[in-house]
C-alpha cells in the first residue's frame, strides 16, 4: 500500500509519531503528519490524502470544522480521533462527513487496520465494472460504449439509431408501437410520427441485416409495430 498517502493531524507530537509507526508497520510509509485545523485544510488541498486521520481537539480551529471546509473540495474517507465518547459527538463527526470515528486512548494497531479498510473501499471503487453487453444472434450491443458489433466487425450507426437499437434490445421479443418508439427515443408526442420511425428503421436493417429486404433481427408486425429477435431462435 506504498502508494497510499495518509495524513495524520494531531497537536500532540507522539500522537503523530506513534500512528506514522503503526502505519508504516502496516505497509503504508507515505504518511504527512499536520498540527492543527488550518494546516490540515491547506495540506489536504495541496497533497490530496487518500485518507485522513483527523484529532477533534486542535489548537486552532476543531476537527468538525476542518471535516466540513475540506468537504467542500475533497472527499476522501476522514477517521476522527476524540476523547469525546458520547453518542451525540460521534453523530457529529459522521454527520459533518466523517467516515469513521475513535475515541481515545486508542490501538494504534486499530487505527491502522481502520486506515486499511477506507482504503480497500477505495480500491473497490476503483476496479471498473464491467460494461453491460447485450447479445442478440450475432449482434453485441455495447450499452456503455454505444457501439454495436455483428460477429468482428463494429457497424457505425448514428445516435438515434443506436437509441432506437438499444431500446428494441431491451425490449427483445416484445411487439414496440411506432408511437412508443417515437416518444420514448424521440421524446415527444408521437402524432405524425409513423414516416420519421420508418425510415430510422429502415436505415437500421440496411446496417445491422444480411438482407435488409428480409429482415430476420427487426421484424414488422402490420398495424402493431416493431419487435427484436434472435434469428437463431426461430
Amino acid at each position: 500500500m506504498n502508494e497510499y498517502k495518509i495524513m495524520v493531524v494531531d497537536d500532540e507530537p507522539d500522537i503523530l509519531d506513534l500512528l506514522e509507526k503503526a502505519l508504516n508497520i502496516e505497509g503504508i510509509n507515505h504518511v504527512i503528519k499536520v498540527d492543527n485545523g488550518h494546516k490540515a485544510v491547506n495540506a489536504c488541498r495541496e497533497d490530496k490524502p487518500d485518507v485522513m486521520i483527523l484529532d477533534v481537539m486542535l489548537p486552532d480551529i476543531d476537527g468538525y470544522e476542518v471535516c466540513k471546509q475540506i468537504r467542500q473540495f475533497s472527499h476522501c474517507p476522514i477517521l476522527f480521533l476524540s476523547s469525546k465518547n458520547d453518542e451525540l459527538d460521534k453523530i457529529l463527526g459522521l454527520a459533518v462527513g466523517g467516515d469513521d470515528y475513535v475515541t481515545k486512548p486508542f490501538s494504534p494497531k486499530e487505527v491502522a487496520y481502520r486506515v486499511k479498510a477506507q482504503l480497500r473501499r477505495i480500491q473497490y471503487k476503483q476496479i471498473p465494472e464491467a460494461e453491460q453487453s447485450i447479445h442478440i444472434g450475432a449482434l453485441e450491443i455495447k450499452a456503455d460504449s454505444c457501439q454495436v458489433i455483428k460477429g468482428d466487425k463494429e457497424i457505425e450507426l448514428t445516435a438515434r439509431e443506436f437509441e432506437i437499437l438499444k431500446y428494441l434490445a431491451e425490449n427483445k421479443g416484445r411487439v414496440i408501437s411506432r408511437e412508443r418508439l417515437y416518444e420514448t427515443i424521440w421524446g415527444e408526442d408521437s402524432f405524425g410520427c409513423d414516416n420519421t420511425v420508418m425510415v430510422h428503421i429502415r436505415h437500421l436493417r440496411e446496417k445491422i441485416e444480411d438482407n435488409p429486404n428480409d429482415p430476420r433481427y427487426i421484424i414488422t408486425l402490420k398495424g402493431l409495430g416493431y419487435k427484436l429477435v434472435n434469428p437463431n431462435e426461430k
